[in-house]
């Protein structure tokens, strides 16, 4: 499987784009106890206004929008008060449903490429329009699929403490970001130096190999 973009952008400005996603992919590894699992997004809000409305811990696009002092905090339907944090705690499920349901379509156009990419790479260059194409969607789809994670409002209260499939989903997140980000790049390389196919195959199959784990070690 690989991944071109169908666009043509400049390297620097892929590059730095991916690598803000790598990142903030990281930071939801290691700084967030969150939870994807649509059951868990509307975990019982203390009630008491004595009580924190807000986890401990949040990654840090979360913290910039959704914290005490962030940036959603200056519009009033965003004020910190339980019944807003209610609110917002429907619209993060809502998030997360859309998060889950175009993360499969991009595991669909991933499985896709794959078929395609294999071809092509035997020869068949006339499916190297289709390839692209499938390329860009799969790119849209995934990063997508990242923002709504990254940037829905945090749950209601920090995950417990001990070995978790969520936690399981964050460092397979990680993998498949790096894989994504390296097979991106190496789309712009390869066309210069040919010989780095078999690298840009590699790194495309972790990439799909992780993202489809992260999914069934989630929803199942």
């Amino acid at each position: 499987m690989t991944i071109y973009y169908a666009m043509n952008p400049s390297f620097m400005v892929k590059y730095l784009v991916l690598t803000f996603f790598f990142w903030m992919g990281v930071g939801y590894a290691f700084g967030q106890n969150d939870s994807t699992k649509v059951d868990d997004l509307l975990a019982e809000l203390n009630q008491d206004t004595e009580n924190k409305l807000l986890p401990d811990k949040m990654i840090i696009t979360q913290r910039i929008l959704w914290g005490e002092k962030g940036l959603m905090r200056s519009f009033s339907p965003f004020e910190l008060t339980p019944e807003k944090r209610q609110a917002e705690l429907n619209l993060r499920r809502t998030m997360l449903k859309v998060h889950q349901a175009v993360g499969f379509v991009t595991l669909a156009g991933m499985i896709g490429q794959g078929i395609v990419g294999a071809r092509l790479y035997n020869g068949e260059y006339q499916l190297k329009d289709t390839h692209e194409m499938l390329a860009l969607g799969i790119n849209t789809g995934y990063f997508t699929t990242a923002g709504l994670s990254l940037f829905a409002p945090p749950k209601a209260v920090d995950e417990r403490k001990g070995f978790s499939s969520i936690k399981v989903h964050r460092w397979l997140a990680v993998l498949h970001m790096s894989g994504m980000i390296l097979t991106n790049v190496l789309a712009d390389r390869i066309e210069e130096d040919y010989t780095l196919r078999s690298v840009h195959r590699a790194a495309a199959f972790t990439a799909f190999g992780a993202y489809a784990a992260s999914i069934i070690v989630i929803k199942f």
